[in-house]
């Protein structure tokens, strides 16, 4: 590590630059941490660009207000001195906004205030999803613990300083801190060419790849997508893809069919036609990306790269590596930005998707919400009697829903929709199911597809996890969201595709009071923001 590649630092509030007040408002309660001031005006002298990072969900929950957040800066900057940007993310967990750290939200709008690369700041808090955002980010984290940081955090940091003096100290004793070049990383062969991106399992997998298939497109001549077949209907809609090649993968594919010499020769001959010059291998983080890295340089395909834990050997020219808490939707624009790809200016990252049809005769004039019991797998599944509750609940709450589903859900869309809700289960597409999603006021849809759908519609969603994967990564991501179900369900974590606890605990006690609560809590806050 070279000290002197810094240009900022950036530190974490509460725990960090100051004792950890839960949830405080109150300026009278703002206590400096030890060697804190002493360390910001050694920083301030080396000419060091000085900013906070820090989420203040005590905003969203009503436990202070932005007056008061003001005034608590306020006096921070008394005790401590002035620093060059603020930034607060102000949402709570649920709202799975992009700034909420472990995201790198914050840090990347601090160093953009600041106009300093990423690379160049300096990340320093006190527990792990400080750490995490960093490293999203392209910055390098300190980690300064606390009674309150877990031995798991400090065990995974990347540097580890008992206080803020001791970070100065390391920041100095490589001598004076002077500008230098950005870091090499891997160049393709050609600046711009043609590229083929994988993304090879199901529709809601696509879609989270999105933005990091627009930083593709914004870099080069010509975007390939290789998707399996449950996610060809999603890569239709996606910006930024000029070609599309279905296949499906045996290695990356939910439900493979096994490995085919002659299909393999096949798909190997029809990339080797596409004239393709780059690689990038989405994949999602138990998955290994190398057998299809195999595929690219069988195809002559000169510059590779991808997400891998594994050793590559000679398959892969980038071989990046992300935290584990990371939104899917931010470890594959972090994969593009290793490769070389960066977001178009003024592309948010968030997911998106192209011109949708009209579905005005399937959905009428007058405004709905809408209901998707459905997922592709059973253990995600909220149990069609509590889903037909909620349809029930919402319609006595003055709710028109619209029941939605594929084709092989028609027993289950009419069971739920019933006679209090509009089944139009089998009646729409990938691309309908968007247009009839975006015209919803919100959407009640457990860990499947359209969820992931929505969020690229910008539709609010009410989320019945199952927690059997982590919400931190396949959460609707960007969009107002409010979490139902048992998040410590014994079923956490177990990644089951049929639930391996009897009565399906983590979905089946849901209280449909709770969803229509939620509901009027997000159209509220749409309304609101409008």
């Amino acid at each position: 590590m070279i000290r002197d590649h810094f240009d900022a630092v950036l530190f974490d509030r509460d725990g960090t630059l100051i004792r950890n007040v839960p949830y405080n408002g109150d300026p009278a309660a703002v206590r400096p941490m030890p060697t804190a001031a002493s360390a910001l005006a050694r920083l301030r002298a080396l000419g060091l660009r000085l900013g906070v990072v820090s989420n203040q969900s005590g905003l969203a929950k009503g436990c202070f207000t932005r007056a008061q957040l003001a005034a608590v800066q306020a006096r921070v900057e008394e005790l401590l001195g002035p620093f060059d940007t603020w930034q607060y993310c102000p949402h709570d967990e649920a709202a799975g906004c992009p700034c909420r750290k472990p995201r790198p939200g914050l840090v990347l709008a601090a160093a953009a205030e600041l106009g300093v690369p990423p690379h160049r700041c300096l990340v320093v808090g006190d527990i792990g999803s400080d750490m995490t955002a960093a490293q999203a980010a392209g910055a390098t984290g300190v980690l300064v613990p606390t009674e309150d940081t877990r031995p798991a955090e400090i065990a995974a940091a990347p540097l580890v300083r008992p206080n803020l003096a001791a970070v100065v100290d390391w920041l100095c004793s490589s001598g004076p801190i002077t500008p230098l070049p950005a870091p090499a990383r891997p160049a393709p062969p050609a600046p711009r060419g043609r590229v083929l991106a994988v993304r090879a399992d199901s529709a809601g997998d696509v879609l989270l790849t999105g933005p990091a298939i627009r930083a593709l497109a914004h870099g080069s001549t010509h975007v390939t997508l290789l998707v399996g077949p449950r996610g060809r209907a999603a890569a239709r809609l996606l910006p930024g893809v000029d070609e599309i090649i279905e296949w499906a993968v045996p290695w990356l594919d939910p439900t493979p069919d096994g490995v085919d010499p002659d299909s393999v020769a096949a798909i190997v001959k029809q990339l080797q036609q596409a004239e393709l010059d780059r690689a990038v291998i989405f994949t999602s983080f138990h998955q290994s990306p190398l057998p299809t890295a195999l595929l690219a340089r069988l195809a002559g395909i000169g510059h590779v790269s991808a997400i891998s834990e594994d050793y590559p050997g000679a398959l892969l020219d980038v071989r990046h590596r992300v935290p584990e808490d990371l939104p899917e939707t931010e470890r594959a624009l972090s994969l593009a930005r290793a490769a070389g790809f960066e977001l178009p200016p003024g592309d948010d990252g968030r997911l998106r998707v192209g011109p949708l049809p009209d579905v005005s005769e399937l959905t009428g004039p007058e405004s709905y919400v809408v209901v998707h019991p459905g997922t592709s797998v059973p253990a995600r599944a909220c149990p069609p009697r509590v889903c037909a509750e909620i349809v029930s609940a919402l319609r006595r709450a003055g709710r028109r829903v619209l029941v939605t589903g594929s084709g092989t859900d028609a027993a289950l869309t009419s069971y739920v929709a019933g006679t209090d809700g509009i089944d139009l289960g089998g009646r729409t597409d990938f691309a309908q199911l968007g247009a009839v999603i975006a015209g919803a006021d919100c959407i009640v849809v457990g860990n499947t597809g359209p969820a992931h759908l929505a969020a690229a519609v910008g539709t609010p969603v009410v989320s019945l996890f199952a927690p059997t994967v982590p919400y931190v990564r396949w959460g609707p991501y960007g969009v107002p969201t409010v979490r139902l179900g048992d998040p410590d369900a014994p079923c956490r974590d177990t990644r089951a595709t049929l639930c391996p606890v009897p009565g399906h605990p983590c979905l089946s006690t849901v209280d449909p009071a709770e969803v229509v609560a939620a509901v009027d809590r997000l159209t509220q806050e749409v309304r609101c923001a409008s």
